[in-house]
């Protein structure tokens, strides 16, 4: 078989990758600037879907309590838990933290439904005290989610533009020193944020994340009764949908929030399996995009959502390099060629591993206590780590296939 074929679709893929992510690297090295001060006192309410959260619940609470306490309160919506997470709720401050309870049969129908739920509640009751919707925003934390002191004075600055519709803060692993794993998951939503976040500010295709969204209520307003829809990754549609209204999404580097890593391969493989699934299902965003959203961020936008169509083909890559290499391996053997050529090795490395530098140095500017050849090292085990997403991809594509669409809840420990 003539292996050739194999290896230059395999180069010519990984380098138009390459390319792309080079190219949002040197975009978001660029600053943005802010809107001048508004003078409007913004309200803040961090929304908490909750099922069965008892293990951490109460130490998120314990940090949004702590924040400046005239102009935020949690709401935590119970989504009919069958442990102690409503009486954690009922114990901590009632004039901070407010408790809303969901029951079957309505609920346990997905984060989205009881997103939303909560959202109707804020609507049609006094809890708000008629604040005008522009100038309430409402932040989507985990149940482990834990905010940074100052992610209020972050973030705030960004919604002096009337146009901002939500901003994602960073999103960062708090038990990152638990091993390898968790280090590279810290690692990931760092690079995510620092790089493909940071530059697409510029480009206009910002997404929102299921952990530290903040979005304006008169936005949400925008979107309908029902803001959040039931796909398993309910963020990224909402993110999209807020584009296509003609609000902008900002990403605020300078605050994050810290969620609790997975340990363990085989749930984190079942975790970002569930969220390869919600890509699939968010494909039908498409014809919305090309309608509704200007240019380069359609452009953008259209790259993302066909990112698990990527991941697949990607996957299969080192399997036809492998074929690739064996087939010219045996011409060279049946030609009595010599096997061994530098090229084999510099070309393969240089392909594969560039980016692992690059993403290295994203990582050692959050990380300082990291010495620069840790931080390399890092970066090349990244590259590997990436390979989860190979295994993830192909399980949400046998879950789609069968029909299978129920939330796969992250274990908490």
């Amino acid at each position: 078989m003539n292996a050739d074929p194999l290896i230059w679709a395999s180069i010519l893929l990984i380098v138009l990758a390459g390319t792309y992510n080079f190219g949002l690297f040197l975009l978001s090295r660029r600053k943005v600037p802010l809107a001048p001060p508004s003078g409007e006192q913004r309200f803040y309410v961090f929304l908490l879907a909750c099922l069965n959260e008892e293990m951490v619940l109460g130490d998120s609470l314990a940090r949004i309590t702590e924040l400046p306490a005239e102009n935020c309160v949690a709401l935590v919506i119970d989504d009919a838990s069958d442990d102690r997470t409503a009486e954690i709720a009922r114990a901590a401050d009632p004039d901070r933290v407010w408790l809303h309870q969901r029951h079957l049969p309505d609920a346990r129908r997905g984060k989205g439904a009881a997103l939303n739920d909560g959202v109707r509640l804020l609507r049609a009751s006094g809890l708000l005290g008629g604040r005008d919707p522009q100038d309430v925003i409402i932040c989507v934390v985990d149940a482990d989610g834990r905010l940074d002191r100052h992610v209020i004075e972050a973030v705030d600055p960004f919604f002096n533009d009337p146009s901002t519709g939500a901003t994602q803060i960073g999103v960062r692993m708090y038990n990152r020193e638990k091993g390898l794993l968790a280090r590279l998951q810290d690692m990931e939503f760092v690079v995510y944020g620092d790089v493909f976040q940071s530059a697409r500010r510029f480009i206009g295709s910002v997404g929102m994340g299921g952990n530290g969204q903040f979005m304006r209520l008169s936005a949400l307003d925008s979107l309908g009764e029902n803001p959040w829809s039931d796909s398993l990754t309910e963020d990224l549609d909402l993110g999209v949908r807020l584009i296509a209204k003609g609000w902008t999404n900002q990403y605020c580097p300078t605050a994050a929030v810290s969620q609790q890593a997975v340990l363990d391969v085989r749930r984190l493989v079942r975790q970002r399996s569930r969220w390869f699934q919600g890509h699939l299902q968010s494909a039908d965003l498409a014809p919305l995009i090309l309608r509704d959203v200007p240019g380069r961020a359609a452009m953008d936008l259209i790259y993302h959502l066909s990112s698990p169509v990527l991941i697949l083909l990607t996957s299969l890559l080192p399997l036809s390099f492998l074929v690739a290499v064996l087939g010219t391996v045996a011409g060279s053997v049946a030609r009595g060629e010599p096997m061994v050529d530098v090229m084999w090795f510099a070309g393969p490395y240089v392909l594969s591993f560039t980016v692992a530098w690059i993403y290295g140095f994203v990582y050692r500017q959050r990380e300082r206590t990291l010495r620069p050849l840790q931080a390399a090292l890092l970066g090349h085990a990244f590259v590997f780590y990436g390979y989860i997403w190979f295994a993830a991809g192909w399980m949400g594509v046998w879950r789609t296939v069968t029909g299978k669409t129920t939330w796969l809840k992250t274990a908490r420990s």
